[in-house]
């Protein structure tokens, strides 16, 4: 792989750990030694307030106040000299000189008296009215400098001094050092971050690796790294999807296989056709005989009244009426069975269809004196070809009307379960023999074939019912209660509501 994850989190990491080092190094080169010279300017200031606590001239040339400069100047390498000067004849006596320094009675005079070299180089950093600190190069030595001179509270002037040279020798060890931390920080850093990335990089290898096998269809292929972080999920999913996969790639090896065994069974066709033509027929042959008679009858005129001849009209034309609702459902049945209708899936409010069905069935409902009851309210949202389930609705309420006892109900309930939504029709009345649950679903089947003559059921509906529910691949069916009938189907529910 040209840009490894592993490589990209070591470089990243090492090169922001090497900015901060070098950042780090460059305000020590800069900034290391300004901060030095103002720590001991505060030092120099802090002696100074030391010593001009003494208020007696006599006692700077005791033991006790060598000790105690020494204690206070510590490890500042700070020298000094204490001077009085007779204000009458303008002699000078020098009251303390550390380690004998006559250097600076000297520089002290040349300050008090004005003669200070030419040659050297003084930069003033702190002035007040007792002392001043100054910076400056003494041309002597070629040695630079923290000065402080001024007059203290006893009348005598002093003068310290250390030199800078010691605050330079230690920024350039301590850079020196910082230099070495930096390379040494920077090798761990790699070497930690390489474990990091190691660490990291290594189960989204596994994963790469993992869905390269699963691209091939190998779903023996598992994620096995167990870390706890969004990785170690992904990794989960991975195999759930695996699992998901393979269940989905067997069950359409077992919808082909089913296909096959359609296929195999394609000689069956001509059976049903012939089936399906003798029903027909059989169904076909009372009206006809029926439009028949009475049409010949009429022309004979058998009947000369009015009255007759209407009754002769009537028959005729409700025999013609039930033979082309006939015909219209066989095409709508053959166009299901056949696979030649389009099902269209589309997600829509299955609480207003049922209404909407069961308003259209209300003037027939108050004609037979029998009331349509339906508790749903709030929408409720499915998956289906909502003009198929109109269809399966309407025939379920229409055979519920057939069917219902006189001044009988019909209730109409929607219910949820899981992922489906049951729509039952329950009608009072007679109840369907047992040995005819499994049979009303059959072409031209018919329980009661004299009332079903008298509504003018054809016994295609529940056929109808049937091969959409099975278009859609939807459950389906029927069952009996102590009081009457109970039709019922399923749809998916939509998880958008």
């Amino acid at each position: 792989m040209k840009y490894s994850i592993k490589k990209q989190l070591a470089i990243s990491f090492a090169g922001l750990i090497a900015i901060v080092m070098v950042l780090y190094m460059l305000i020590n080169n800069l900034f290391l030694e300004r901060f030095y010279i103002a720590r001991k300017e505060a030092d120099l200031v802090e002696i100074y307030n030391e010593i001009n606590k003494i208020t007696d001239e006599a006692d700077y040339t005791n033991e006790e106040f060598e000790k105690n400069f020494r204690k206070i100047s510590g490890t500042n390498n700070v020298e000094l000299g204490i001077l009085w000067i007779n204000v009458e004849d303008g002699s000078a006596e020098i009251l303390y000189e550390s380690r004998n320094n006559r250097i600076l009675r000297g520089r002290l005079q040349g300050y008090l008296y004005g003669l200070e070299s030419v040659s050297d180089n003084k930069d003033i950093l702190v002035r007040t009215a007792d002392y001043q600190i100054q910076r400056f190069s003494d041309s002597v030595d070629s040695t630079d400098y923290l000065e402080a001179w001024g007059r203290l509270g006893t009348g005598c002037f002093f003068l310290m001094r250390t030199p800078i040279e010691s605050i330079r020798e230690n920024v350039k060890i301590s850079n020196q050092f910082t230099s070495y931390m930096i390379v040494a920080g920077i090798l761990i850093s790699l070497i930690f971050v390489w474990g990091i990335s190691k660490k990291i990089s290594n189960p989204i290898q596994e994963l790469t690796k993992l869905s390269s096998r699963m691209a091939d269809l190998d779903f023996e292929a598992k994620f096995t790294s167990r870390v706890q972080n969004e990785i170690g999920e992904l990794g989960k999913n991975f195999n759930q999807m695996s699992g998901t996969l393979e269940r989905t790639i067997s069950e359409l090896k077992t919808a082909n296989n089913e296909l096959k065994n359609d296929i195999e069974q394609k000689t069956q066709i001509d059976e049903m056709r012939k089936e399906f033509l003798s029903n027909v027929s059989h169904e076909l042959k009372t009206p006809i005989a029926l439009i028949q008679g009475y049409a010949e009858g009429l022309k004979e005129c058998i009947n000369d009244d009015e009255q007759s001849r209407e009754f002769y009209c009537d028959v005729i034309m409700d025999e013609a009426s039930k033979m082309n609702n006939m015909v219209k459902k066989l095409l709508t049945l053959n166009q299901l069975e056949s696979g030649a209708d389009i099902v269209s899936m589309e997600r829509f409010d299955l609480t207003e269809l049922v209404t909407g069905v069961i308003q259209s069935a209300g003037i027939l409902a108050q004609q037979k004196g029998v009331s349509i009851l339906c508790e749903a309210k709030e929408p409720v949202y499915v998956w289906g070809d909502e003009f198929k389930v109109e269809e399966v609705a309407t025939n379920y309420i229409s055979n519920a009307l057939n069917h219902v006892q006189e001044n009988g109900k019909i209730e109409v309930t929607l219910c949820r379960n899981e992922n489906k939504v049951r729509v039952s029709v329950f009608n009072t009345g007679k109840q369907i023999p047992e040995e005819s649950l499994d049979k009303i679903w059959i072409k031209f089947y018919k329980v009661d074939k004299a009332r079903t003559r008298e509504y003018g059921g054809s016994g295609i509906g529940l056929s109808i019912v049937k091969a959409i529910m099975e278009s859609m691949n939807q459950e389906y069916g029927v069952y009996n209660t102590p009081d009457g009938v109970c039709f019922w189907f399923e749809l998916d529910s939509s998880k958008g509501e």
